[in-house]
């Protein structure tokens, strides 16, 4: 069996022997969910890979941290600006705009039609 590592293959530190990143797993030791939980969430995830990922994250918890906020930050400022791009109406809002759409394409029919 491999050992298992943590390695950068271009998109950031993962496992040698997976595709699971470190940021990916850094949310559940900030918020201290135990390994049973982790296990759980991440079925994928082995018992082994998991103590290297947290024994990793124990030693550059600062750096790893500082990463996960800067992650953060970048997430919340695309959904900021997609909000800008395409924001989003109150349910009402649309709610109405729909209504007052089916009005108008029933006073069209209605006009339209002919008496025979």
């Amino acid at each position: 069996m491999p050992a298992i590592e943590i390695v950068d293959c271009g998109r950031g530190l993962q496992l040698s022997t997976s595709r699971i990143t470190v940021q990916d797993l850094v949310p559940y030791f900030q918020r201290g969910y135990s390994h049973e939980e982790i296990l759980r969430l991440m079925p994928a995830l082995s018992r082994d890979a998991l103590v290297v990922v947290d024994d990793y994250y124990r030693k550059h918890q600062a750096e790893l941290d500082d990463e996960d906020c800067r992650i953060r930050a970048h997430i919340a400022e695309q959904i900021r600006l997609q909000r800008l791009k395409f924001p989003v109406e109150p349910r009402e809002v649309r709610l109405a705009r729909m209504k007052e759409t089916l009005r108008q394409r029933q006073k069209n029919q209605n006009g339209q039609r002919r008496p025979g």
